[in-house]
């Protein structure tokens, strides 16, 4: 098996003119976390909001619940085992809505180039490797391929069958480089392609 780092395609040559460039990435809605915090929140206070009208408005007693938690909150240290656990968990969860809130999310998504700034447009990580495949797959003595796109770097694993994998590579270095500037990606990834010869079969 042999492995070579091909030249970045941010470095290949661009047609001219030179596009604008599209947002650094494409934020996430986020509709599933905001719907199970939004739903967490919405049956605690409304619990909460019930108990407190029908305490001070029915003149009833505090749920059960409620004067548990009054009791425990009152009784326990801040150094017991069970606060500092609840505390790690608010912890934990806050951190993790404050990283939802501030980080794109659509990792999936690669951003391209557009001619205007207020045009955006993105291309699927996995179109990406589909037509990386095809491109590959037309090559003289590829047998088989197989293409992982990242945000920062595609791998390309070529198996060779009846052809010299210099050659192989020779032609691929000359091809891929190429074929990724011209997806018009705002941030090209780096390729890297590996060879493995096949025989038989």
């Amino acid at each position: 098996m042999t492995q070579t780092q091909v030249v970045p395609a941010a470095e290949a040559e661009r047609p001219e003119p030179a596009p604008v460039r599209g947002p650094h990435r494409f934020w996430s809605s986020r509709r599933i976390p905001s719907a199970v915090v939004a739903a967490v929140v919405l049956v605690a206070s409304g619990a909460l909001l019930y108990d407190t009208v029908a305490v001070h408005g029915a003149h009833r007693r505090a749920g059960r619940w409620r004067r548990e938690l009054a009791d425990q909150l009152a009784s326990r240290h801040l150094d017991d085992p069970w606060v500092l656990l609840g505390a790690a968990v608010a912890a934990v969860l806050g951190l993790w809505l404050l990283w939802l809130a501030l980080s794109p999310g659509l990792r999936a998504v690669l951003p391209m180039n557009t001619p205007a700034p207020a045009m955006r447009a993105g291309l699927d990580r996995k179109a990406v490797a589909l037509v990386l495949r095809d491109d590959v797959l037309r090559v003289s003595g590829v047998r088989g391929v197989r293409v992982k796109t990242g945000r920062r770097r595609i791998k390309v694993r070529v198996d060779v069958h009846f052809r010299d994998p210099a050659e192989v590579r020779r032609e691929l270095e000359a091809l891929l480089p190429g074929e990724v500037t011209g997806l018009g990606l705002t941030r090209p990834p780096r390729l890297t392609v590996v060879l493995r010869e096949v025989n038989g079969g």
